[in-house]
């Protein structure tokens, strides 16, 4: 495993030469070789990162069901093209400010958790407050072991898996 870092570049946000890049080689079980980019302002605290595999793959959609505690450690690999799908509760979609990380079930779970919150928190209509409260604590539940929830990847670019044999991998037409 390899890691470079290039520091003091010029920011594209702030302009200043606080800019941090970073690429770093990793393995990851039954997915392979990826490569992990990031850069990091340390002035304006702008972030983006992507990851990128090794290997090319195919358009695919990766359906899997959280039914325990046990089941948030399930390796998660998400491009910044990929979109998460978690039925009745919310879908993340790609754009300019997407990220790529790997994570697990409970990082996905947490990062819908917080878009969730900021939502409940910014709102001013009392049905979408009620309507976001009732979402943060159905996730909860599901935390918990105690509501079944479903996450779907779907990943144009084949760069993205949920890492279980409980996983459900299908080929997007691309």
């Amino acid at each position: 495993m390899s890691r470079e870092v290039l520091p003091e570049q010029p920011c594209p946000i702030c302009h200043t030469n606080n800019l941090t890049l970073a690429q770093e080689e990793t393995e990851v079980p039954y997915f392979g070789k990826l490569y992990i980019f990031s850069m990091s302002c340390s002035n304006c605290k702008f972030h983006k990162s992507d990851i990128e595999p090794a290997e090319t793959h195919e358009p695919a959609s990766y359906t899997f069901v959280l039914e325990s505690e046990e089941d948030l450690k399930v390796r998660v690999v998400k491009s910044s093209e990929a979109t998460i799908k978690i039925p009745h509760v919310m879908t993340i979609t790609p754009g300019p400010a997407s990220q790529g990380y790997v994570t697990n079930i409970e990082g996905v779970l947490n990062r819908v958790k917080e878009a969730l919150e900021k939502s409940r928190d910014m709102e001013e209509d009392p049905k979408a407050k009620k309507k976001a409260k009732n979402l943060l604590k159905k996730i909860q539940r599901a935390m918990w072991g105690q509501e079944q929830i479903k996450i779907t990847i779907e990943d144009p670019t084949g760069n993205s898996a949920i890492i279980s044999e409980k996983a459900v991998k299908k080929n997007l037409k691309a």
